[in-house]
């Protein structure tokens, strides 16, 4: 075998091994990505269920029902509404009008099973995607950011 044989060998051989780690990193990347939708996001998508996401509104009024450890809620942003099943403790800061990110995944009937509940930690803090799907539909005041104010379209 000759020299410039050789040289092109070792050569192919690096540059499919990098191209072997790439993909290895690319689909480990993959797999680990999680997405944020608002509720509208998930009904305008129709996204499969048992693939994990993150879910991010407001907890509707009157929809927080506690049997033990399980929790079934209601989040929006205004313009569509999600169903919440969440099984553990939630945070103490979480109640009804207030912004929250869940993880997890839509089971078979289209509810969000959350396996974490994240709520806001102070009364002027709205977490960045919620606060960016709220705009996206409209429903944000800029200047005061105060989502108490919200109002329903068409109320």
């Amino acid at each position: 075998m000759t020299r410039k044989r050789k040289r092109l060998l070792a050569v192919l051989g690096l540059v499919s091994g990098l191209g072997i780690a790439t993909a290895l990193v690319l689909s480990a990347f993959n797999d680990n990505l999680v997405f944020f939708h608002s509720p509208s996001d998930v009904a305008d998508k129709q996204l499969p269920a048992g693939r994990l996401f993150r879910l991010g509104g407001l907890v509707e009024q009157g929809s927080v029902k506690k049997d033990g450890l399980i929790t079934d809620f209601i989040v929006t942003d205004l313009r569509a509404t999600l169903p919440v099943r969440y099984t553990g403790i939630l945070p103490d800061l979480f109640r009804e009008g207030q912004g929250v990110v869940a993880n997890g995944r839509l089971d078979a009937q289209g509810r969000f099973v959350a396996t974490e509940v994240l709520a806001k930690h102070d009364e002027n803090y709205m977490p960045p995607e919620v606060a960016e799907a709220l705009k996206k539909s409209g429903q944000w005041h800029e200047k005061s950011g105060d989502h108490s104010k919200l109002v329903k379209p068409g109320s």
